[in-house]
């Protein structure tokens, strides 16, 4: 039994096999409806539960037509529905759960959610995202990469802005698939330690560079997140807005970067707060590419997790 909690938790050898299955899966559906069952039907007969304690467009929409083209069909919950840890608590959830269905995605706020469905549960786990990480995200955005640029390895890969989940996640798959990452934001915003100090255990040359234009010198990608939380107070967002102002994508930045440079967003983005729609629009950014991938990558994840 495999479960997908976070990059670094999964070989690489195994990470590379997901994407490469996840390429091969996109291309034999190249062309066809959108509806239209994929020829293998690895999940028939198979049920996934999806959990939903934080709301989500991509991620729900996204794993459930997954599963049902692979043949497999969907049990869709909210956090009003199972109320985790209010009564009941996790670990029963996790062992009742494993009795009904074949396979967990969970999406939820606190990472120990996730860490204790996973210990008790006699079926796969996924983490569909938490408050530090998001591991689906960026397999999708490692495979958007490369069917547009070849192999990562070797790359360098700049985050700018917060150093929130999805830049954790980031930093882990730095050390599996051996890119180099730099991190350019304010110093109160920075990525852990601990994340950091992974990645470079593992070979990578992390760096932080306040300057956002000596920071994207070189790049050959570079991602931009969201600046505010839906959580955040009125007075919260205007203090991170005016920290990360100068960290703003835009088409001054993007020049100082590789003349073939991408640009990514895992979406949803504030249109001219952390990137201008001149640079979500033009010709560097593969933004709706990364988000279609969220599918087949999540695809080959849950294959990978049931060993189909």
């Amino acid at each position: 039994m495999n479960h997908f909690l976070d990059i670094h938790k999964t070989d690489a050898t195994e990470l590379r096999n997901i994407i490469d299955q996840a390429a091969a899966m996109k291309a034999a559906r190249a062309g066809q409806p959108k509806g239209t069952p994929d020829a293998e039907q690895p999940l028939k007969g198979r049920m996934v539960a999806l959990i939903f304690e934080k709301p989500s467009t991509r991620t729900r929409i996204s794993f459930d037509v997954g599963v049902r083209q692979m043949g497999g069909e969907t049990m869709v919950l909210s956090g009003k529905d199972m109320q985790l840890g209010h009564g009941e608590t996790i670990a029963d959830t996790a062992r009742v759960m494993s009795r009904y269905v074949d396979l967990i995605m969970i999406r939820t706020f606190d990472e120990s959610v996730l860490t204790e469905m996973s210990e008790y549960a006699d079926v796969p786990v996924i983490n569909g995202l938490t408050d530090r990480t998001h591991p689906c995200q960026i397999m999708a955005d490692i495979l958007t990469y490369e069917e547009h640029r070849g192999p990562i390895r070797g790359k360098k890969v700049v985050w700018t802005g917060d150093g929130n989940n999805v830049c954790a996640s980031f930093l882990h798959a730095a050390g599996q698939f051996g890119f180099d990452l730099t991190f350019t934001g304010p110093a109160q915003l920075d990525p852990e330690d601990e994340f950091v100090g992974l990645a470079r255990k593992a070979g990578s040359t992390i760096t932080i560079e306040r300057d956002p234009v000596k920071a994207v010198e070189g790049a050959d990608l570079v991602v931009a997140d969201t600046w505010v939380s839906m959580h955040d107070s009125q007075s919260s967002k205007e203090r991170r807005h005016n920290m990360l102002r100068p960290y703003q994508v835009n088409d001054a930045l993007m020049a100082h970067a590789k003349p073939d440079a991408l640009f990514m967003h895992c979406l949803p983005a504030h249109r001219e707060e952390e990137v201008t729609s001149a640079v979500m629009d033009g010709p560097q950014s593969v933004i709706f590419d990364e988000a279609e991938n969220r599918l087949h990558a999540q695809k080959a994840v849950m294959r990978w997790c049931l060993g189909v």
